[in-house]
């Protein structure tokens, strides 16, 4: 009788027991589980990284600083990009990758833009870590070509060092002198006499239309437009546009 009792007893510590080890590892998976909830990221960018600080701190978020970068719109030490992006569900300990605006600029050796075309300047600009910012068409018989390159509004000169991610303003040719030239006249001249004249009279030669059929290596200018009148005058740079018959 005795060990019917004893065995009862023991059997009654061991369900305690069980019971109280079930009850706690209900209560650290219910801890756990309110650990791993999901919260939304919030928006970093343009923020001071102290501020940043204690937002990932107070909801519970780790950081890493992978890259600096330098732009003169936003201040100085906030959040310029950040990873994952905002809005994005993250859990509690989630790593945050974020790249800093640098407290100093990056200097940059100024290229050499004049007499190149604008196309070729924007690669260069881009490759250097500059941005193109206003094209100021000016009157020039080199369409296209740059002319002159500015800083804030000043001339700067190659191999000046300036920050990176600096704006450049370019001064472009638009093909049209500002002086005036007389309209030389071309007829009966070949092609190549014509580009020759047209060339030392600062114009360009247009299109070149053969009207009807022809032997374009005997072929001569037999109008041109604009058509040539004594005392008028055009502007440098235009082209004139030729026909030629035989």
């Amino acid at each position: 009788m005795r060990l019917i009792k004893t065995l009862a007893l023991n059997t009654l510590i061991i369900l305690i027991i069980l019971y109280l080890i079930s009850w706690l590892g209900s209560l650290m998976l219910g801890s756990y589980t309110r650990h791993g909830e999901s919260l939304t990221l919030p928006n970093l960018k343009g923020l001071g990284f102290e501020e940043v600080q204690q937002i990932l701190e107070q909801k519970k978020l780790r950081y890493i600083i992978t890259d600096t970068a330098f732009i003169d719109s936003m201040p100085k030490g906030s959040v310029v990009e950040q990873n994952p992006l905002p809005n994005t569900k993250v859990k509690e300990g989630r790593f945050i990758y974020i790249t800093l605006n640098s407290n100093s600029s990056v200097g940059v050796l100024m290229p050499n833009l004049i007499n190149n075309s604008l196309r070729f300047a924007e690669t260069v600009l881009n490759s250097s870590g500059l941005k193109l910012g206003s094209v100021i068409y000016k009157p020039d018989i080199a369409a296209g070509a740059v002319l002159d390159q500015l800083y804030k509004n000043q001339s700067i000169q190659p191999n000046i060092k300036i920050p990176k991610g600096a704006s450049i303003d370019l001064i472009v040719g638009d093909g049209m002198g500002s002086t005036d030239v007389d309209i030389p006249d071309l007829t009966n001249l070949t092609l190549n006499e014509a580009r020759g004249v047209l060339e030392s009279n600062l114009l360009q030669v247009g299109s070149i239309v053969y009207e009807g059929k022809i032997d374009s290596l005997n072929a001569v200018i037999k109008r041109q437009s604009p058509s040539y009148q004594e005392g008028v005058k055009i502007k440098s740079g235009q082209v004139v546009d030729l026909f030629l018959a035989n």
